[in-house]
Parts: C-alpha cells; structure tokens; sequence
C-alpha cells in the first residue's frame, strides 16, 4: 500500500485503519518518519524565520547563539529532529498502551505489536492538527488535549473491527 493511500484512509476508514495492523513495521515507522519530518521543517522554517522566542528569553543563549554563528542551523534542525521523533514514538507508544486498555474493555483480541501500528497510523490527523494549532498561542495547551480524545477515537474506530477475544 503506498503511503498517500495510507494517508487518506486514515481520515475516514476506521476498517482499513484496523486492518493497517497487519502491516509491516517498516512501512508503519517510515510513515511515522514522514510526519516527523513535516514537523521538523515546520519548526526549523519558523526558526529560521526568526520565530526565536527560545533565545529573547535568556540573554546567554543570544550571546552563544551570536558565537557559533551559522553553525546554529543545521544543529537546529537536527536537535528538533531528535525532539520531533522523540514526541512521536513517545505519544504513539502512550496511545497503544491505553488502545490496549480500551481494547480490553471492549473484548478485542489486542496485541500491543499490532494495536501500535494501528495507532501509528490513526495518529495523522491528531498530528495534523497539533501542527496547526501550534500557529495559535491560545491553542496550545488545550490543543494538545483536543488531539489527544481525536486520537483515542480513532482507536476506538478502530478497535471495533478487530476480532472479539475469545472466552
């Protein structure tokens, strides 16, 4: 399956999205790896735009900043790279631990390899829209909860359509 197919059946489809558990774990990581790198030129473009809050609230970080020169860049982007992937496992990891506990509750047959994939992907639009709304100061802290109940329920969409668990 190729990824913009990926991309848009994780908008609507809640029973591809469940079958996208069957997945390799390759394809799923550099699906992951591709928002990752949206949020990483995202961020390095408003830094190097000038979006510098970071460095007007500490006088020390300016001058350091004004001694290593050019070379602030591509350590920029590699240190948001590294806080962007970072974020994404974590929050991908953190939603799969809490569709297996929802799995659980439903009577799903779950395992947590294959409840990460599907949350892997049912990740797209939540992420979509922290992005956007990370432009918006007032949407910063409740933006991340209002991606988050989205997120859960995609994976409850999901969930629906694994097999019942045996008894």
């Amino acid at each position: 399956m190729k990824f913009h197919q990926l991309f848009l059946a994780a908008f609507h489809e809640p029973k591809k999205l469940a079958a996208f558990r069957l997945l390799p774990i390759g394809r799923v990581i550099r699906y992951a790896f591709l928002f990752i790198l949206l949020m990483t030129l995202i961020s390095f473009t408003r830094f190097s735009l000038g979006d510098t809050e970071l460095f007007e609230a500490s006088p020390e970080l300016t001058e350091y900043s004004k001694t290593i020169g050019g070379l602030i860049y591509p350590m920029a982007f590699i240190f948001q790279f590294v806080i962007a992937t970072f974020y994404v496992f974590i929050r991908i990891s953190i939603f799969a631990g809490i569709g297996i506990w929802i799995g659980k509750v439903m009577r799903r047959r779950v395992e947590y390899r294959f409840i990460w994939r599907t949350t892997a992907i049912a990740i797209t639009v939540p992420l979509l829209l922290t992005i956007f709304l990370d432009f918006f100061q007032f949407w910063e802290t409740s933006g991340i909860l209002i991606s988050s109940f989205i997120h859960i329920g995609y994976i409850i969409a999901a969930l629906k359509y694994y097999p019942k668990a045996a008894k």
